[in-house]
């Protein structure tokens, strides 16, 4: 014998048009306690820093892209590529001017030789 009606659509024991989270709310196998349904319907948290500290480097440069990386800290998860590809996107133009090579300097000019006029 079938639980449902025929023609209803619905199971036995179910209110037609009850709200769907009406029904999530109850235990089920996967999560007999229920709370799966009422974390779900929860609002996210709020960013949080996350508390890693920065130890400087003594590179000017290198340090404020590091410092920028305590802007994603206050963003949520989506905002944080955008920092990280500025930051990541500083140290790499920081190391290449480290393999810049320097313009080689001028060739020292050659003192004019004295002359000695030994004829005396």
């Amino acid at each position: 014998m079938s639980d449902s009606m025929p023609g209803s659509g619905t199971a036995a024991g179910t209110v037609p048009g009850a709200a769907p989270a009406a029904r999530a709310q109850t235990p089920s196998a996967e999560d007999p306690s229920g709370e799966g349904a009422a974390l779900a319907a929860a609002p996210p948290p709020a960013p949080a820093p996350l508390g890693i500290g920065r130890t400087p480097t003594g590179n000017a440069e290198v340090d404020a892209r590091l410092e920028r990386l305590a802007d994603a800290d206050h963003l949520p998860a989506d905002g944080h590529i955008e920092v990280y590809e500025d930051v990541h996107g500083g140290l790499r133009d920081a190391l290449t001017a480290l393999d810049a090579r320097p313009a080689p300097a001028p060739a020292p000019v050659p003192a004019p030789m004295p002359s000695y006029d030994n004829r005396s």
